[in-house]
């Protein structure tokens, strides 16, 4: 097969690129309804049982992360005239599109008592603007005194005040929620200028917005500083246009791919989606300057562009299959594990991976096909003389001191599985963001003042209809609810009890100390107006079931990470509830909501990345077997791709850099792209062997010398091609870019001592010429390098709609 390539590749090259180029246009069309993502990406599989919860949660009570959060702590807002401020600012939003809801202390409801209907009623707290300052401060007096809003509206200690805004479901999971939190963000910067008071955002909606504006920006960013920074290393390393222009015309066409592939999978961008070009880009350069770089040394031996061409395809096409299909595995395994957001990433990357293979293979030889051989000037790069030093002082290291190679590199990784005993895991729900920033601040503002905004929901299921309201069930909750108020970094709760409360207080005319469950002794009157009761505001349905049987009782908590939030849940939450419902079989409860879908999530995500880690390890061990069937070479092999993963986790404990999602991606990505190197410079000692008798000293030799520049080269486009991630506001980003950079740096330098070294420690060279690996079936590694080709059937004929034709040059070659 591929002694044929060459002769499919080059004969045919028009066509190839001319059915790439149209299919680059449908992909280019499948593109063009590709959207960011809205949705809530939770790492949960949707047959997990808490993820069930969860669902049947939003079913009975909507969205749990669907308010966004204004905040104010400033004395002044309560003067009259920035108060009456404060008040067109809630009625313009309450005028804003895709809102449903504002509470906040300029639209309070308060319950009152309608003796006439023996009824309760919802009514707004200011029916008409206070006129004077006198009446302003009798109003807030009698807010202070509404103890439902007590620690949920109103920090009575400090004066603290929200404005709670409840957003469209339909709008909260599409772009208009972008439209809805730039027109909120408008509006109350026009009241911050009018005021001077400073207002504060925060709110699961505000948060997923800003994060995912952030997204959108840095995938552009990243695609143009990705082609900018490939393109100058391609312009120092070859010296000539031709080598930059044209490997980016095989990159911008696989990014296309990448689009389609979105668009034909109906997948959206989102984080990790949002980076696979810019991965695509620093990744697929590589094949170009291997093909390149042997284009060039084939061509300065022998003169003969077409024949240079031609060993090119025949010597570095198999060897580029597999680098590159390793590399997709190092992605494609994390479509086995169970996270949607993972499969989603690890599907497209890998399959556009192998894309890269393909589009490469046929535009590098065509082009350079119907391009003007390389001048002397263009083939100056393979005496680069700083190059040739450092490869041979590479070499003298492998040959003189490769015991010492063992032994520094023994203690380092020593030292790092002492840091690797460090690495801890942790993430946060508001992730990776700089703590200067402004989101992050307010977030702080609101734990600082209310206990945070993150949604924690607790469902208690009391088996039978209506008995959630049941006097017995209610001081249960009751109890619950003050275990739970006492809990550091946790709200005041909410649920049908404070409803019951504020009955109860408005049956008594407001007085504060009224606010309690009812008593036996006023509870039938309660009830008798409780029957007489509407939920037209939809005040019960938010509490309870429409059965009566289930009950919500909703808090709020600091983003205190994954590992505090979880301990905070199973050892604190859980058994408070376990104590006061453990006794009673009936009853059925569970801690569900955003946040714990958030921490569930994060350990899936953990799980299921190491998990395809040993996955890829595995199948590219086996690969390797299935090529060189050999235990001894399968070892050798893997060994100097391991160490750079240790040595990078040992970083990571020792800088207090967490494992968590985006970290965890660093040793997959890596460990399939590091594998290439190995594959390459084997690759290539196979070959020096059977040309050199078998002497492994000349054969380490050689392939030090020829495949080491390239391996230079790739290793630095990769490593600066990912150290462009640190422009990131994301510090999970910019850990990837900086660790995987590193680890690829690491992989570059073990792969060109440790893995020589161990050749020359281990393996004899010796071959049973009776008994041949499946990868010694092909020419690549055995055909003579003087052999014949018929470069007159590739040719480029006279009337060749392009210009170039070689005939002069292979007649004077």
């Amino acid at each position: 097969m591929w002694s044929k390539l060459p002769h499919i590749v080059l004969k045919y090259r028009l066509g190839l690129m001319i059915l790439l180029l149209l299919f680059t246009v449908f992909m280019g069309y499948m593109a063009r309804d590709v959207k960011m993502a809205f949705n809530f990406n939770t790492a949960v599989p949707e047959t997990d049982e808490n993820y069930k919860y969860f669902q049947d949660f939003k079913k009975n009570f909507g969205e749990d992360g669907n308010i966004l959060v204004l905040g104010v702590k400033d004395s002044s807002l309560y003067e009259l005239d920035n108060f009456l401020k404060y008040e067109a600012l809630n009625k313009k939003l309450q005028n804003v599109e895709g809102i449903t809801n504002v509470i906040s202390l300029a639209t309070l409801q308060n319950i009152t008592k309608n003796q006439d209907n023996r009824s309760f009623e919802l009514s707004p707290l200011i029916k008409q603007s206070p006129t004077s300052q006198v009446e302003l401060d009798s109003l807030m007096a009698v807010a202070l005194n509404l103890k439902f809003y007590s620690g949920q509206l109103m920090n009575v200690k400090n004066g603290a005040t929200l404005i709670l805004i409840t957003m469209d479901r339909e709008v909260l999971n599409s772009k208009l929620r972008n439209d809805v939190v730039a027109e909120i963000q408008g509006i109350g910067k026009q009241f911050t200028l009018d005021s001077g008071i400073e207002l504060h955002y925060s709110g699961m909606p505000f948060v997923r917005t800003i994060m995912q504006e952030m997204t959108a920006r840095e995938l552009k960013l990243f695609i143009v500083l990705s082609i900018a920074i490939t393109a100058l290393i391609l312009f120092l390393f070859f010296r000539s246009w031709t080598a930059v222009v044209f490997p980016l015309i095989v990159i911008g066409v696989v990014v296309t791919w990448v689009m389609g592939t979105l668009g034909i999978l109906q997948y959206n961008i989102n984080v990790l989606t949002g980076l696979i070009p810019s991965i695509i880009i620093v990744i697929g350069i590589p094949n170009s300057i291997y093909l390149l770089n042997k284009y060039h040394q084939d061509f300065a031996k022998h003169g003969n562009k077409m024949k240079a061409l031609s060993l090119m395809i025949r010597k570095i096409g198999l060897v580029t299959f597999i680098t590159n299909f390793t590399t997709a595995i190092g992605f494609l395994v994390l479509v086995t594990t169970d996270i949607t957001l993972l499969k989603e990433f690890g599907l497209v990357a890998g399959i556009n991976i192998l894309a890269t293979f393909v589009v490469s293979m046929v535009l590098i030889p065509g082009i350079f096909s119907y391009l003007p051989a390389p001048k002397p000037a263009q083939l100056k790069h393979l005496d680069f003389k700083m190059t040739g030093r450092m490869l041979t002082l590479l070499d003298l290291l492998v040959h003189r001191h490769r015991y010492r190679v063992f032994i520094i590199t023994f203690v380092v990784v020593g030292v790092s599985l002492y840091g690797v005993s460090k690495l801890y895991s942790v993430a946060y729900m508001v992730d990776d963001i700089p703590e200067e920033s402004k989101l992050k601040q307010d977030l702080y503002f609101f734990e600082e003042n209310f206990n945070g905004v993150m949604p924690l929901e607790i469902i208690i299921d009391f088996g039978k209809p209506r008995s959630s309201l049941n006097a017995r069930n209610l001081r249960k909750v009751e109890r619950l609810e003050i275990g739970l108020d006492s809990i550091d970094f946790v709200s005041q709760p909410i649920s049908i009890v404070s409803f019951a409360k504020a009955i109860r207080q408005a049956y008594y005319n407001g007085d504060a100390n009224r606010y309690s469950l009812p008593s036996p002794s006023d509870r039938n009157a309660i009830l008798n107006y409780l029957s007489n009761q509407k939920d037209n505001d939809g005040l019960l349905n938010s509490f309870v079931d429409t059965t009566g049987q289930v009950l919500r009782v909703s808090l709020k908590i600091w983003d205190l990470g994954s590992v505090k939030m979880d301990s905070l849940i199973t050892q604190v939450v859980e058994p408070r509830i376990e104590e006061v419902f453990g006794d009673d079989d009936e009853v059925h409860t569970s801690v569900t909501g955003s946040t714990l879908l958030f921490v569930k999530g994060n350990k899936f995500l953990i799980e299921n990345l190491q998990m395809s880690l040993l996955l890829a390890f595995a199948i590219i061990a086996i690969i390797m077997a299935i090529l060189f069937a050999n235990l001894r070479m399968i070892i050798i092999s893997m060994v100097p791709n391991l160490i750079p993963l240790v040595l990078t986790a040992g970083i990571m404990g020792f800088f207090g850099i967490p494992l968590k999602p985006s970290t965890a991606l660093i040793f997959s990505i890596a460990f399939g792209i590091s594998v290439d190197d190995s594959i390459h410079f084997l690759a290539k000692y196979r070959q020096e062997l059977f040309a050199n008798k078998f002497f492994v000293p000349i054969a380490i030799s050689n392939s030090i010398k020829e495949t080491g520049s390239s391996m230079l080269y790739t290793s630095i486009v990769l490593f600066f091609g990912f150290v462009i991630f640190v422009f990131s506001d994301f510090g999970g980003t910019v850990a990837l870019g900086l660790l995987t950079s590193l680890t690829l740096l690491f992989a570059m330098l073990t792969n060109l001592t440790v893995l020589p070294a161990l050749l020359m420690v281990f393996d004899s060279g010796k071959r049973n010429l009776n008994s041949h690996p499946l990868i010694e079936h092909y020419e690549f590694y055995i055909e003579d390098e003087d052999e014949e080709i018929d470069t007159q059937s590739l040719l480029i004929k006279s009337n060749d709609p392009f210009v170039g034709s070689t005939d002069k040059e292979n007649k004077d070659s």
